[in-house]
C-alpha cells in the first residue's frame, strides 16, 4: 500500500481521485512546518503540495522513504529540488492546469483597464453618476505586443485575434513559420515592437534578461499612450518607470497581478489614474484549482503504481546507470546549448547536432535533449529538463536533427551544434577532457580551446598585434580579472580574422565593454554567462 500525504488544501475532485486509486491511501496534513513537517514526511511514499508549505532542505533531511513530490501548480520554488534530487525524490508539477485561467485574467485586466471598470464602479458606490469621466478605448484594431509565446502567451494571442487585435510577439525560440500559423507577427526584439504596440503583456520568467524589461530608456521609444499588463512575474516592468510613465502621460494605463515582493499591500501605483491591480489572482479560479489538483493526483498515482514520470522538473525518464555513464557529455551538450542561447541572433528555425567518435555510439537522444534544455531554459516560464526540452522546441517550430559518425576526428569524442536562424547560422563544438572537464573547441570557423564555465567574453577581432594587451588593460582598469584566455584564427597564417574567449572572474560593466568594443580592430564583444564548473542542472546531479 502506497501512502500519500496532502500538505496543502486540495480540491474535492483531486481527493476523490485519491479515494478511488487502488493500492493508495492518503492523509491530509496541512499547516505543517519545521520539525513537525520533517517527521510527517518520513512516513509517506508521496506528497502533494501547493505553495503554502515549504519543502526545504530541513524538511527533507534524512528522508529515505519519500519517492515523489507533486506540486499542484507550475512554480516549484517552495521545494528544494537540489536536495530532493540528491535523495532520489522525483519532483513533478502541473504546467498546463492554470494556463487558461491566467490567460483569461490577463485579458480581464486589459479590458478593465481599457474601460475604467474599477473607478467607474467606485463612483457608483460613492453615489456619483459620472459617465463623462470614464471614457474608454476599444481593443479592436489595436496592436497587442506579447513577450513570451509559451502556453499562456499563445492563449492570450488567440483571444486577442478574436477581439480583432493585431498581434506582435517576441520569443527568442519561436520560428517564423509557427508564428505565422498562429497569426502572430514576430518581432526581432522587444525594443523593436515598442513603437507599434498599444498594449504590451509579458508571459516570461523573471530572469536577468527580463528584469526591468520596461525601464526609463524604454519609455523614450514606446508608443505614446501604451498600456502595460503583467500577470507573469513582478519585476519585469520597472516600478519607477511605470510611475514616471503614467505621470508624464507616456503610458495610459498599467494592469498588474504580480509584484516583486508578495504579499503587496502598499505600492506607489495603487490609486493612480489608469491603474488596475489584483492580488495575484491569475490561477485563482475554481476550474484551475480543480485541474491542477486532478493533474497532480494523476501524476503521483501513475508514478507510484507504474513508475511513470511526466512533467518532472528535476529528473529524466532514464535509468540511473545510463545517466551516470553519460554524465560528462550530458554536461558538455547542456553547456553548448547554454552558450548558443546567448550567442545567436534572430529567430531559430533549425538545429542540427553532429556526434563524432565514441560519443556517437551512446544514447544521443538523451544528449540532444540535454542540449535543447540548455538552449531553452533561460527563456522559458516553466521548468526545462531532458524530459520536456525537445517537446518545447517542437512547440516553437524549431526543427531538431542529429547525425552520428563513430570515426574519431581531432578528438576521441566531440559534439557539434549548428543553429540556423532567420538572420544567420551559428556553429559551436565541445569535447570532454578527462571525466568532467567540458571544453569549447570550435566557434564558427575558428578552432580553439576554452573553458565553458563562469563569465566569458567572446570577441571577434583582426589578427594584429596588441589586441589582447589592449583588452587586458581595459579590464585591469575596471578591476575585472582575467582567469583564462584563448584565441582562434580563421586560418594558419597571421593577419586575418580571429576570435578570442576570456574567462573572467566577474562580469564587466557596460563602460568596460564599450571601451573594448570601441577598439578599431575589434568587431564585436559579447558577454556569455555560463554555469560554474561545479554547477550542474538538477537532473544531472
Amino acid at each position: 500500500m502506497h501512502k500519500v500525504v496532502v500538505l496543502d488544501k486540495l480540491s474535492p475532485e483531486g481527493l476523490a481521485l485519491l479515494d478511488a486509486a487502488e493500492g493508495v491511501s492518503y492523509d491530509v496534513r496541512t499547516g505543517l512546518k519545521g520539525d513537525d513537517l520533517r517527521q510527517v514526511l518520513l512516513d509517506y511514499d508521496g506528497a502533494i503540495c501547493r505553495s503554502g508549505v515549504k519543502l526545504d532542505a530541513k524538511a527533507l533531511e534524512g528522508n529515505q522513504r519519500l519517492k515523489a513530490i507533486v506540486r499542484a501548480g507550475v512554480g516549484t520554488d517552495n521545494i528544494d529540488k537540489t536536495v530532493a534530487t540528491r535523495q532520489g525524490i522525483i519532483v513533478m508539477n502541473t504546467p498546463t492546469g492554470n494556463t487558461l485561467s491566467t490567460a483569461e485574467h490577463a485579458f480581464a485586466l486589459m479590458l478593465a483597464m481599457s474601460r475604467n471598470i474599477a473607478p467607474a464602479y467606485q463612483s457608483l458606490i460613492e453615489g456619483r453618476w459620472d459617465r463623462g469621466s470614464y471614457m474608454g478605448t476599444q481593443l479592436a484594431d489595436k496592436t497587442l505586443g506579447i513577450v513570451g509565446l509559451g502556453r499562456i502567451g499563445r492563449e492570450v494571442a488567440s483571444r486577442a485575434r478574436a477581439f480583432k487585435m493585431r498581434v506582435i510577439g517576441y520569443d527568442p525560440f519561436m520560428s517564423d513559420e509557427r508564428a505565422t500559423e498562429m497569426g502572430i507577427q514576430l518581432s526581432p526584439s522587444v525594443r523593436d515592437m515598442l513603437p507599434s504596440v498599444d498594449y504590451l503583456t509579458v508571459h516570461t520568467p523573471l530572469t536577468p534578461e527580463t528584469e526591468n524589461l520596461i525601464d526609463m530608456a524604454e519609455l523614450e521609444i514606446i508608443k505614446p499612450g501604451a498600456r502595460l499588463i503583467n500577470c507573469a512575474r513582478g519585476g519585469i516592468y520597472n516600478q519607477d518607470a511605470m510611475v514616471a510613465g503614467l505621470k508624464s502621460g507616456r503610458l495610459a494605463g498599467i494592469a498588474l497581478d504580480v509584484y516583486p515582493d508578495e504579499p503587496c499591500t502598499q505600492n506607489d501605483l495603487f490609486g493612480m489614474p489608469g491603474v488596475v491591480c489584483t492580488p495575484h489572482l491569475g490561477a485563482s479560479t475554481e476550474e484551475a484549482q480543480t485541474q491542477v489538483a486532478i493533474e497532480g493526483v494523476q501524476l503521483l498515482v501513475n508514478f507510484l503504481q507504474h513508475g511513470e514520470i511526466r512533467h518532472a522538473v528535476n529528473a529524466a525518464a532514464v535509468d540511473p546507470k545510463t545517466l551516470h555513464s553519460l554524465r560528462g557529455f550530458l554536461n558538455v551538450a547542456h553547456r553548448l546549448g547554454r552558450f548558443l542561447a546567448q550567442w545567436h541572433d534572430g529567430q531559430p528555425n533549425k538545429c542540427r547536432l553532429f556526434y563524432r567518435g565514441d560519443v556517437a555510439t551512446k544514447d544521443v537522444k538523451l544528449l540532444t535533449a540535454a542540449f535543447c534544455a540548455g538552449l531553452l531554459e533561460r527563456a522559458m516560464n516553466e521548468p526545462v529538463n531532458i524530459v520536456n526540452a525537445e517537446v518545447l522546441m517542437h512547440e516553437r517550430g524549431i526543427e531538431v536533427s542529429t547525425e552520428c559518425d563513430p570515426e574519431q576526428g581531432a578528438f576521441r569524442s566531440s559534439i557539434r551544434a549548428d543553429l540556423v536562424t532567420d538572420k544567420d547560422s551559428y556553429t559551436v563544438a565541445g569535447t570532454l577532457f578527462g571525466n568532467d572537464m567540458p571544453r569549447l573547441v570550435r566557434l564558427g570557423e575558428y578552432r580553439l580551446e576554452a573553458y565553458m564555465d563562469g563569465v566569458l567574453l567572446v570577441f571577434s577581432h583582426s589578427d594584429v598585434p596588441g589586441i589582447i594587451g589592449n583588452v587586458g588593460t581595459v579590464f585591469g582598469k575596471h578591476q575585472v580579472n582575467i582567469a583564462q584566455m584563448t584565441v582562434g584564427r580563421a586560418g594558419a597564417a597571421p593577419g586575418g580574422n580571429a576570435i578570442g574567449v576570456l574567462n573572467l572572474d566577474s562580469a564587466p560593466s557596460n563602460v568596460a565593454l564599450d571601451e573594448v568594443r570601441n577598439h578599431p580592430h575589434i568587431q564585436s564583444a559579447e558577454v556569455i554567462e555560463m554555469p560554474r564548473a561545479d554547477d550542474l542542472p538538477a537532473w544531472l546531479q
